[in-house]
């Protein structure tokens, strides 16, 4: 059993940073949250946790030798507003990154988690993708989370922190009452679940002429539960000393398995059994055909492997938190 430990969860009143602290307080650990809720939600916040609304940049503020590491997901995601207005993203992603880790180098908290993003490695040459493909990101966010992931290799050859990034690809479904609500939603599945919900006539598919089965874009994707699953065990790991101080661990985590617009059009409407009308429409500049992970070191580094690779079981969590809160605004 593992000893209980005390941790602050940066950016977890989000979705996936809130689904994690909630993993921690499962499982007994202590936790603090600290986010400025610009992006997340105070009721996100899970049950158990002392809440902290404040910047990451503030975190000085807060943090101190009590705590036995960080998990650091605050930072903003959208692809198309870094590309309108890179100088948010390099100020809070990167900005924010440095004034944590500075934080936590006067306070000697020495182990890291963080919420790195499969958009540091831009367009791949090959799939599925390692750890070792060529990173070349295609949008200020992705190059903010690359910058980061530098960032933190330099803290831990000079200052002995022992740090985790870990790259997701798709994350999807719900977990104890938490998931997605994007404003504005970009994601697949919870745009394809509004349709289900009536709240969006159609879902477009962007591209039917991609060189896939069925021509459209393959993803991989990953339920939030196992997502958070895999911090949990980062963490452990450095508590044992398998990522030992010095080291920055970087990590992929996805399936391993693609599922394409329609497959996931297709299980939604299994699921749901509401009809999904598509409109087709263009492709979208820098859409890559496919986007699979390889996750072989999460796997024999950490000891990760997903519980519920099954496409049907995400969407399904999906839909029940997706129709909870339909019923919750009184739709």
């Amino acid at each position: 059993m593992t000893t209980a430990k005390k941790y602050l969860v940066t950016g977890g009143a989000g979705y996936v940073g809130g689904t994690v602290a909630a993993r921690l307080l499962e499982r007994g650990d202590r936790v603090t949250v600290l986010d400025d809720l610009s992006t997340g939600f105070r009721e996100g916040v899970p049950a158990g946790a002392e809440f902290v609304e404040g910047r990451v940049q503030d975190a000085a503020r807060w943090l101190d030798g009590s705590y036995d590491g960080v998990l650091h997901f605050a930072a903003y995601s959208q692809v198309g507003e870094s590309v309108a207005r890179p100088e948010k993203y390099w100020e809070n992603n990167v900005g924010g990154t440095m004034a944590l880790l500075a934080a936590m180098r006067a306070a000697g908290v020495r182990k890291l988690v963080f919420s790195s993003t499969a958009a540091t490695y831009g367009e791949p040459a090959t799939v599925p993708i390692t750890e070792a493909a060529a990173t070349a990101p295609t949008s200020p966010y992705g190059a903010s989370k690359l910058a980061v992931d530098h960032m933190i290799t330099g803290e831990c050859a000079a200052h002995g922190l022992a740090a985790a990034s870990l790259r997701y690809f798709n994350v999807a479904g719900a977990h104890g009452g938490l998931g997605e609500r994007h404003d504005p939603e970009s994601h697949l599945i919870p745009l394809v679940l509004q349709v289900a919900l009536g709240r969006r006539e159609a879902i477009s598919v962007y591209g039917d002429d991609y060189p896939t089965p069925d021509g459209t874009c393959v993803r991989d994707y990953i339920h939030v539960a196992d997502l958070a699953e895999a911090h949990l065990l980062a963490l452990d790991a450095m508590t044992r000393g398998d990522v030992p101080a010095g080291e920055h661990l970087v990590c992929n985590l996805g399936n391993g398995n693609g599922f394409s617009v329609r497959e996931v059009i297709e299980t939604v409407r299994k699921v749901t059994g509401h009809p999904i009308p598509e409109i087709a429409a263009e492709r979208r500049p820098g859409d890559p055909a496919v986007l699979v992970a390889s996750a072989d070191t999460a796997r024999e580094r950490l000891g990760w492997i997903p519980s519920r690779p099954d496409l049907a079981d995400v969407v399904a969590d999906a839909w029940a938190f997706a129709r909870h809160r339909h019923q919750e605004e009184g739709a």
